[in-house]
């Protein structure tokens, strides 16, 4: 569970365990992005929610923008943001270029010249490493949670566009 949130495990944890060995493997990875990862807090918040958002996940779009982005300091309008379709000129320099790069690796699976160029602005080769992997985790995560039909947990930020 993420840090502060007196819910039962998340429904994702829950179906996880169905498989012990697989949800041990995942969790590492997981946690080590979340809790040891090179990008700052509130730029790793952006990714996911950008990630989550393009691949329709509103559940764990919701869980992080009800906890993990908040404690990173995203307001609501901006994580609403990460949810529309273009990128606003109201996003600092360096969450622009990655909500852009996040666009493009979740449209073609590639990055182009020009948005390596506009990351290495802001981040170091091993942070740009670790947003890669960011990237492909939270759409595997999604890919999982929306496989599963997972319904969004009671305390989670409603996925903008939903009633």
């Amino acid at each position: 569970m993420p840090p502060g949130v007196p819910y039962q495990p998340l429904a994702l944890f829950r179906v996880l365990h169905r498989n012990p060995e697989l949800a041990s493997r995942m969790f590492a990875l997981g946690a080590g992005l979340l809790g040891h990862g090179l990008l700052p807090a509130a730029d790793r918040e952006v990714v996911i929610a950008r990630v989550t958002a393009r691949a329709g996940c509103g559940y764990e779009w919701g869980v992080h923008a009800a906890t993990l982005a908040r404690q990173a300091g995203l307001t609501p309008g901006r994580l609403r943001a990460t949810a529309a379709p273009e990128i606003d000129d109201a996003w600092p320099p360096r969450h622009a270029a990655l909500l852009a790069a996040v666009d493009e690796l979740h449209d073609t699976a590639r990055l182009s010249q020009p948005a390596w160029e506009a990351l290495r602005v802001h981040y170091r080769d091993e942070q740009l490493l670790e947003f890669l992997v960011l990237t492909g985790w939270y759409r595997m995560i999604s890919h999982l949670a929306n496989g599963l039909q997972l319904e969004p947990e009671s305390w989670a930020v409603p996925f903008p566009g939903t009633p």
